[in-house]
């Protein structure tokens, strides 16, 4: 080998310090720029949780409704007709107009609300009930469960308070 094939293969040894610092301040900028992007993305996913799970809860309490409404479901005296609490839309209520009073069932199991930290609270206990009686401003338990509403506070990525979706 020639002098100066040898002398030019011996620069391209490895990196300067300077280089190193270079790429090492790169890379802290990077992540720096994706660890906001990565709160958003948990954050919308959240959500998206959230908006199925309204979704599913109050699809099956308008469900039992038009169920009572009807006759599949007995009616008491002074009853709206909606559920007395979310349990009874996965226990089941007895079909009224069948001999063997199959029970029906609206739920499988009630989703949790994914902005409740507390995972040893029962899903049902996450939720916020409004009753048939209550207001839509100031939403409170009652009889007849006739929405609920997320007791997570703060507001969504839309500017939403979550408590009003």
């Amino acid at each position: 080998m020639s002098r100066a094939v040898r002398r030019f293969a011996g620069l391209g040894r490895g990196f300067t310090l300077m280089e190193l610092v270079v790429a090492l301040a790169l890379l802290a900028l990077m992540a720096a720029m994706a660890a906001p992007l990565s709160e958003v993305a948990v954050q919308s996913q959240k959500e998206e949780q959230l908006r199925q799970a309204l979704r599913d809860i109050r699809s099956a309490i308008d469900q039992y409704k038009q169920a009572v409404d009807q006759g599949l479901i007995q009616r008491r005296i002074g009853d709206a007709g909606y559920p007395p609490d979310l349990e009874t839309l996965v226990k089941g209520v007895p079909n009224q107009q069948s001999p063997s009073r199959v029970p029906i069932v609206f739920l499988r199991r009630i989703p949790r609300d994914p902005f409740n930290p507390d995972t040893t609270v029962p899903a049902a206990a996450t939720w916020k009930l409004r009753c048939y009686e209550s207001p839509a401003d100031a939403p409170s338990p009652g009889a007849n469960v006739y929405d609920v509403v997320s007791m997570a506070k703060g507001k969504g990525l839309n500017g939403i308070d979550y408590s009003l979706w």
